[in-house]
């Protein structure tokens, strides 16, 4: 069993992982491909209302702010809270971030234009009921974006091996397929309207500096291999006449 002062340890080193993530060649090589897909599912973000789920220390957020975006950040966790408002102010970026669970969003319905949920599912215990609590939030017409890691590639095999060998955060973690994915979706309500695949290369910063040109191309054609799958959904918009 894991000790209740080992996942305060885990929570608390998080956004110092974070920043040692980004600081090597293949965090930010990584997280800007995953970005770049995820802002392009969302389309033009400006003047939206946008909610981020398990928003984290607000690196996804600041950068929809960045472009125009009216964002809400929701996480769990006070101390990711904590690094997300102090990213958004060292940016001179206006970003409200709350404490919530995702299975209970403190927001009205049909509240939102659009929501993004990145590395949030494998984490949470009902991701059926979280996604339908994320569609309940969004307006008729709104567009639900999904991150996720995928289930079968190196960087999955390399978490399993690390939750076997007792790290908490992955012995927790449930990998899915863009197929499982698209179930949860359509299973809310939502009429799925892309799936997408990024990160074909493995964990390794020479061979994302080597192959990372050729992962958007990839991406567009295929999800087979790939560590990181999005899911972009529309919440259909109810006619006069079933009203």
């Amino acid at each position: 069993m894991v000790m209740a002062n080992e996942h305060a340890q885990l929570r608390l080193n998080l956004p110092d992982a974070y920043r040692r993530w980004r600081a090597g060649r293949l965090g930010r090589i990584t997280d800007a491909l995953e970005e770049t897909l995820i802002m392009e599912l969302v389309g033009s973000p400006a003047g939206l209302r946008i909610l981020d789920v398990g928003c984290g220390d607000g690196a996804l957020a600041t950068a929809l702010a960045g472009r125009g975006a009216d964002v809400t950040g929701v996480d769990a966790d006070p101390h990711m809270l904590a690094a997300a408002r102090a990213r958004a102010e060292a940016m001179g970026l206006a970003v409200a971030f709350v404490e919530g669970d995702i299975h209970a969003l403190p927001f009205p319905d049909a509240s939102i234009d659009a929501v993004v949920a990145v590395t949030i599912l494998c984490f949470v215990p009902d991701a059926h009921h979280a996604v339908r609590e994320m569609a309940r939030v969004l307006k008729p017409g709104g567009r639900m974006v999904i991150g996720e890691l995928g289930r079968w590639n190196l960087w999955a095999a390399k978490r399993r091996i690390k939750g076997w060998l007792g790290s908490a955060t992955w012995r927790a973690a449930k990998f899915r397929t863009a197929q499982e994915l698209e179930r949860l979706v359509t299973s809310a309500g939502l009429d799925v309207t892309a799936t997408r695949g990024a990160i074909f290369y493995p964990p390794c910063g020479s061979a994302a500096a080597l192959l990372a040109p050729y992962d958007p191309w990839l991406g567009r054609r295929t999800t087979m291999d790939a560590a990181f799958l999005a899911i972009a959904g529309r919440k259909p918009v109810q006619s006069a006449d079933q009203s």
